[in-house]
């Protein structure tokens, strides 16, 4: 069952209560008997189930062969070639 949060227009107090999405709102304070408000934005979670949704699972891994390197290479470095990085 969603909680949802309640405000008192007359006093300003504020509670919690459990209902089934069905259920009509409340209507009245549970102190003073006077007009409440459903407060918008809550009422709903996130409940992660089963294996994963770990921090883990977002990190970055080994790079698959698709991914182009990060920096552009020169194809003779393979071969022991540092023409390219000489700075005149």
């Amino acid at each position: 069952m969603p909680t949802y949060e309640y405000e008192c227009l007359h006093c300003g107090h504020r509670f919690e209560i459990f209902q089934r999405m069905t259920d009509r709102p409340l209507e009245a304070c549970p102190k003073c008997r006077k007009p409440v408000r459903r407060l918008i934005g809550s009422g709903s979670g996130i409940i992660f189930k089963g294996s994963g949704f770990y921090a883990t699972d977002y990190r970055k891994g080994k790079k698959t062969e698709t991914e182009k390197p990060s920096a552009p290479t020169c194809p003779k470095s393979r071969d022991g070639c540092n023409a390219c990085q000489q700075v005149d």
